[in-house]
């Protein structure tokens, strides 16, 4: 493989908390690629968000491209796109699409890039099919039964009227029209690009079934959003499964990924490249704990899972934060609720918390629903 002259990061490692980072906080430019491994190329783009930028990653597969996550649906990220495939990338064709989750900033252009260059959409079927599901899921008025689902959470009237003022159906405006068919990947599949073999390697709990690229003979992972470096990955309950257990799904697939090499290059959706695999699974799962442990201290009286917000955040949630700080804290009272740590109650339409009492029997009553 001869790569393109995309220019590289300096190599300036850099040690954070028992992380290294090889290229520092070097990053390329919004719409710019810079190599960071034979063949394997970062692409950074812009974010409409808080969080205001993704990383993208194309793989040199000999006569044609691979891309590995598309950004979001906007204007300036598809015009990154058009200037990309008319110089950097313009030697020779896109050949396949890779997408690591369903989430907007990662599958937001993919039918887009698709029909551009002809390339086929490979997911996991758990993705793709929520994908698809959720672009095709508008209507004029937010389902009275979201509505309930927050209500019970213990959302105030206002959070609710505000809800129902942003409408519903907010992820198709982020995702491009989705190919009708795709290239289903599957756990442990090996998937051959320009003669690197890359296995894939499902997560769950960020998202259902979220699919990484593990290069074993490079040691090379691209972790989408399920390892990331100094930011963690929201881990909700939504009202689609509102009986769901996605931090037990999240802990799992922590234990799983210690099964490679703690030397491995990781390449994230977010923040930088970095090794030290197995401190930051480690990092991760403390932090779940720690959250677990506060939270049944605090659930000495029965709480709601707003009223739970400051033992779990520490900060003041704002309006445009409900949602998803709502969905976290109901993934952590599921999972103490799924193992009979605490129980719930129904009060009118607010559901209540509480550490089960010895003897109890564990969780009963509703489960977010």
């Amino acid at each position: 493989m001869t790569p393109p002259p995309f220019g590289r990061l300096p190599e300036a490692p850099l040690e954070r908390r028992n992380l290294v980072y090889p290229f520092g906080m070097a990053r390329p430019a919004d719409g710019g690629l810079a190599e960071v491994a034979e063949g394997v190329f970062w692409l950074r783009m812009p974010l409409p968000f808080s969080l205001d930028h993704i990383n993208l990653w194309v793989l040199d597969g000999g006569d044609h491209w691979v891309v590995v996550d598309t950004g979001v649906n906007s204007p300036a990220v598809a015009d990154h796109w058009r200037t990309l495939l008319a110089g950097p990338l313009a030697g020779k064709p896109v050949g396949r699409i890779v997408v690591t989750h369903y989430h907007p900033d990662h599958v937001g252009l993919a039918g887009w890039l698709s029909r551009k260059t002809g390339a086929p959409l490979l997911m996991t079927r758990g993705e793709f099919m929520l994908a698809r599901v959720l672009t095709l899921d508008c209507a004029p008025e937010v389902p009275a039964d979201v509505i309930a689902f927050h209500a019970a959470a213990g959302w105030s009237e206002a959070d609710i009227a505000r809800m129902e003022a942003a409408g519903w159906g907010r992820f198709a405006r982020g995702v491009a029209r989705l190919p009708t068919g795709y290239r289903r990947l599957r756990d442990e599949e090996v998937v051959e690009i320009g003669g690197r073999r890359w296995q894939v390697v499902v997560g769950s709990g960020h998202s259902p079934e979220h699919g990484c690229l593990f290069s074993p003979a490079d040691g090379i992972l691209i972790s989408g959003d399920q390892v990331l470096p100094r930011i963690t990955s929201n881990v909700s309950v939504y009202p689609t499964e509102p009986g769901a257990d996605p931090l037990g799904e999240w802990l799992a697939s922590i234990d799983r990924l210690r099964g490679l090499p703690a030397d491995t290059l990781v390449l994230p959706a977010h923040n930088e490249p970095f090794t030290g695999l197995h401190a930051r699974l480690d990092q991760l799962a403390a932090d779940h704990q720690d959250k677990l442990d506060r939270l049944a201290a605090f659930l000495t009286v029965p709480r709601t899972a707003v009223e739970c917000f400051p033992t779990l955040f520490g900060r003041r949630i704002a309006a445009e934060e409900m949602q998803m700080a709502t969905g976290e804290a109901l993934a952590h009272l599921g999972w103490l609720l799924h193992r009979g740590l605490v129980t719930a109650e129904a009060d009118g339409r607010v559901n209540r918390y509480r550490v089960a009492a010895p003897g109890s029997g564990g969780a009963q009553g509703v489960a977010h629903g």
